[in-house]
């Protein structure tokens, strides 16, 4: 099958979770490059809990991805047939390339991975994973040396990001995970102060509690990446003029039949509290992106920042890689091995 193009397209659209069999993988003759293009055979593919919301139809920031197309991804690779200028053959890139082998792209679509940067750093802690996690912490939680984090998913590429920027600016640091290992790891490897395990508790007000005990000055940071639970249990916690990222809610990704809601009482908190929430899409601040690689390329350069992956091998392993993560079962930046 090398000489195939093999990719995995979405089969048909999920009513409630999604399953392998709302993936199929396909394959057809590789492509060639027009003018302007280059055709890359594509080594690494990052796997996003953003995806999942590409899956249906709804109104949202981005298109979705149609019945029967490549799922989306960014991946990185190397140019084995270049028609653009700029572009030479062994040239190791990162694009959009999707859920695939191989992708032809246009040259201003692909970007030249730095001599000496691990090529799969670009698809988590030096890319948009990592560029998330700082711009949400930098620019929207305006973080203050002395305040308190709180961060959900806390050892994935965004949280674990966050975690330790926060660290690093003088903040007492909070991880919310799922799991004693996943605890642990933020902890020793991430460097947070406190970890909460959302799967230890039963109920909103039994975490609620541990929260409270693990920031005993309360939370003047609260980077939302899951929704569910733990925003129910985080929001009474908050302090005046707190700020809440909303980053994104992967609990209520994948079906919501187990969605607890008291939205009066915690709407209400926002007032009370005079929080300000800000939701934010990275795409729309690329011109910052420079910015985050100036800061955050010499930490990891330098050890500063430490960072995981999980590697799923194959294409075929992506759906239920995939569907894995959505549910926490990754320790790490997911990304697939081609």
């Amino acid at each position: 099958m090398a000489d195939q193009l093999r990719r995995i397209t979405l089969a048909s659209r999920p009513q409630g979770d999604a399953t392998t069999e709302h993936f199929a993988l396909e394959t057809s003759d590789i492509p060639e490059p027009g003018a302007g293009e280059a055709l890359v055979a594509v080594d690494h593919f990052s796997l996003d809990p953003y995806m999942r919301g590409r899956m249906d139809d709804g109104p949202s920031y981005a298109e979705p991805v149609a019945v029967g197309a490549t799922m989306g991804a960014q991946g990185v690779g190397r140019v084995i047939a270049s028609r653009a200028d700029g572009l030479s053959e062994g040239d190791v890139v990162t694009g959009m390339t999707g859920w695939a082998s191989h992708a032809v792209l246009p040259a201003e679509q692909l970007t030249k991975v730095p001599d000496g940067v691990p090529p799969t750093a670009v698809l988590g802690v030096l890319g948009m994973p990592g560029f998330t996690g700082w711009f949400g912490l930098t620019e929207i939680g305006k973080p203050k040396a002395g305040e308190t984090l709180v961060v959900g998913a806390a050892t994935g590429p965004v949280g674990s990001m966050v975690g330790q920027l926060a660290k690093a600016y003088g903040l007492r640091t909070v991880a919310v995970a799922g799991g004693a290992d996943k605890c642990e790891m933020a902890r020793e490897v991430y460097g947070f102060d406190a970890a909460v395990d959302h799967r230890a508790y039963g109920s909103v007000s039994e975490m609620r509690k541990a929260l409270d005990e693990a920031a005993p000055d309360g939370i003047d940071i609260y980077f939302e990446n899951v929704g569910g639970k733990t925003l129910e249990a985080v929001l009474p916690l908050m302090n005046t003029f707190g700020r809440i990222p909303v980053c994104g809610m992967v609990a209520w990704y994948d079906g919501a039949g187990d969605v607890q809601t008291t939205m009066p009482a915690l709407w209400r908190t926002l007032l009370v509290k005079r929080m300000a929430v800000q939701g934010f899409i990275i795409a729309d601040h690329w011109d910052r992106f420079g910015a985050f690689q100036s800061d955050v390329a010499p930490r990891v350069n330098k050890g500063e920042i430490e960072w995981r992956e999980d590697v799923a091998k194959g294409i075929e392993s992506a759906p239920q890689a995939f569907l894995d993560m959505l549910k926490g079962g990754n320790t790490g930046k997911q990304i697939v091995a081609v």
